[in-house]
């Protein structure tokens, strides 16, 4: 695969790469060391033999085991991805309390299904990249997504009233 083609891809994906290992690590400047460390061990592969559309699952892949070994190293423990604040995040600007009317619901959620609601509508990854990047099922991520939806949705419709 040519070069400029990778650059892209990896340009494309760097904020999400860096929001996600944010999200692991609770620190701007290690995710953003992190990220720059997985983008390195991706170039250092024979790229060539790399699917272009997998290209970014690879990127997270890589950046998902770096934050599990960093967390290891140090003997930590992984910052759950519901107890970070979503409306510094985003790319929307969210009405503050209703934003943290969202992370109160999604604090709710078991972590499991929390984690893939934040992977899938955050970081727009889906289920089969999120599959990849966790190890489990595509199944297992559609009915943790599922499940977590509907827990999302009860609770804003008992709210609301």
């Amino acid at each position: 695969m040519h070069n400029k083609a990778i650059s892209q891809i990896i340009e494309d994906n760097l904020d999400y790469l860096v929001r996600y290992a944010y999200y692991r690590l609770g620190n701007q400047n290690e995710a953003e060391d992190l990220v720059y460390d997985a983008i390195l061990k991706f170039l250092e592969k024979d790229t060539k033999s790399i699917n272009p559309e997998s290209i970014r699952l690879y990127l997270f892949r890589i950046v998902h085991n770096l934050c599990l070994d960093r967390a290891r190293a140090e003997k930590r423990a992984l910052i759950p991805l519901d107890s970070i604040d979503i409306e510094t995040k985003t790319d929307e600007i969210l009405d503050l309390e209703e934003a943290d009317r969202i992370n109160s619901y999604l604090d709710s959620l078991p972590t499991r299904e929390s984690d893939i609601v934040r992977m899938n509508v955050i970081d727009n990854l889906s289920f089969v990249e999120i599959s990849h990047i966790l190890s489990i099922p595509q199944s297992t991520a559609k009915s943790r997504f599922k499940s977590g939806m509907e827990k999302l949705r009860k609770l804003f419709i008992n709210n609301k009233r």
